[in-house]
């Protein structure tokens, strides 16, 4: 096998690009938006008042902190995209150094994994999405087509000593989690 990109089926007619690098050295692949899509400012996610009942202490229940935590959750953005490549390799999202500088996106948690055996699982056919989270004060208005992250294709070691995996994921997005 070799490694790529492939557009899913559900964009198979909406004219979209596979990840490219735009220079020879590059190391990641530019992903686009497979639509328009606005990302909320978090300002305007009452993160104030979350932050003020942190402060003060009127989030104590489990159910204060899974509002709060609702209120300020990443949202997906589609690419469109799904990826493939050989065992032992992954595919690591990042942001593009752009988006927090320009425009205040930001990947909550620092960059996304892409598993090789994410490609055409069952759930979503291995669509790729991509979490962005709006630090600025205004809505952010992503069009189809724009560059929102990158992905670079790396290789990974195991444990000499690790116990062997039996388990084969069975679901899409965030499936390999319990």
């Amino acid at each position: 096998m070799s490694r790529g990109f492939k557009i899913v089926s559900k964009y198979a007619q909406a004219d979209l690009h596979v990840p490219y690098r735009t220079t020879k050295q590059a190391a990641g692949y530019d992903f686009e938006a497979a639509t328009d899509f606005t990302l909320p400012s978090i300002w305007k996610l009452n993160f104030i008042k979350v932050l003020w009942q942190l402060r003060h202490g009127e989030t104590s229940s489990t159910a204060d902190l899974d509002a709060a935590a609702k209120t300020l959750k990443p949202y997906l953005v589609p690419t469109g995209i799904k990826a493939y490549m050989n065992d032992g390799e992954y595919l690591m999202i990042a942001n593009r150094s752009s988006n927090p500088l320009k425009r205040g996106l930001i990947l909550p948690n620092g960059v996304g994994i892409i598993d090789a055996d994410y490609y055409d699982n069952p759930k979503n056919e291995g669509e790729i999405f991509i979490q962005l989270v709006n630090l600025g004060i205004r809505d952010v208005h992503i069009k189809k087509g724009e560059r929102i992250g990158q992905g670079i294709f790396t290789a990974y070691l195991t444990a000499t000593d690790e116990a062997e995996v039996q388990a084969t994921r069975t679901g899409g997005f965030g499936s390999s989690g319990k």
